[in-house]
C-alpha cells in the first residue's frame, strides 16, 4: 500500500465490547496536524458488536482489509506499517498475540510488528482479569507492546460518553506522538 503521510497505523478492531473506543481514536488520528495513513482490521465479530453497540455498520475512509487477508503489506516484515494499536482487543486475541499464534490478519500483523521491534499498543477490555490474562498481558509487555487497557478515568469529571472514551483515546494518542489538543492533563 502506498502512502504519502508521515506515518503507518494499523488499527484492528476485535469482538470485545467498545467499539467506540476504535471510532473515538480514527477519528481523531484523521484530524490530528500530519495525519497518518491509516489502515483497518476488523474481525466479523467486531462488526455484528460495532453493529449492536453504534446502531450502524462501521463505514471508514480507509482501506479495511478482511481479517483472513494474509496478502495485506503489513502481513510482512518488508510493510511500511510503524504502529499497530488493536482497539478493543479481546482477550482470546491478546492471548494469541502474546504466544505467537498467527492465525488472522490481526494476529499476524501484531506478531509482525513485535519482531520488527515497532510499536505495538494493546487496549483490553475485559473485567474481571484472571492470572491467564495477566500473564499473557505480562508476556506482551515483555515483548515489547504497551497495554493500555481501557479503564477510563473520572478526575476531569467527564460528562459525556465521548469525554469518558477519550481519557483512554487520548493515552492511546499520547503513545502514538499524536498528543491530543483536547486532552485533560493532571
Amino acid at each position: 500500500m502506498h502512502c504519502n503521510k508521515p506515518e503507518h497505523i494499523v488499527i484492528a478492531i476485535t469482538g470485545a465490547s467498545g467499539c467506540i473506543y476504535a471510532k473515538r481514536l480514527i477519528k481523531k488520528l484523521e484530524n490530528t496536524k500530519n495525519a497518518p495513513c491509516i489502515s483497518i482490521i476488523m474481525s466479523e465479530v467486531a462488526k455484528q458488536v460495532w453493529k449492536t453497540e453504534l446502531g450502524v455498520l462501521p463505514e471508514f475512509k480507509h482501506k479495511m482489509y478482511h481479517e483472513k487477508d494474509f496478502m495485506a503489506p503489513f502481513a510482512s516484515g518488508s510493510s511500511v506499517a510503524d504502529s499497530m494499536v488493536v482497539i478493543p482487543c479481546t482477550m482470546g486475541s491478546l492471548g494469541k498475540i502474546a504466544h505467537g499464534i498467527a492465525d488472522n490478519l490481526i494476529t499476524r500483523a501484531a506478531d509482525v510488528i513485535l519482531k520488527e521491534k515497532k510499536q505495538l499498543i494493546m487496549v483490553p477490555r475485559e473485567t474481571p482479569l484472571n492470572l491467564i490474562h495477566i500473564e499473557n498481558m505480562k508476556l506482551l509487555s515483555l515483548a515489547g507492546a504497551t497495554i493500555i487497557p481501557a479503564c477510563p478515568s473520572f478526575y476531569a469529571k467527564p460528562s459525556s460518553i465521548h469525554e469518558l472514551v477519550d481519557t483512554i483515546v487520548d493515552r492511546v494518542l499520547d503513545h502514538l506522538g499524536y498528543a491530543s489538543e483536547s486532552a485533560t492533563r493532571w
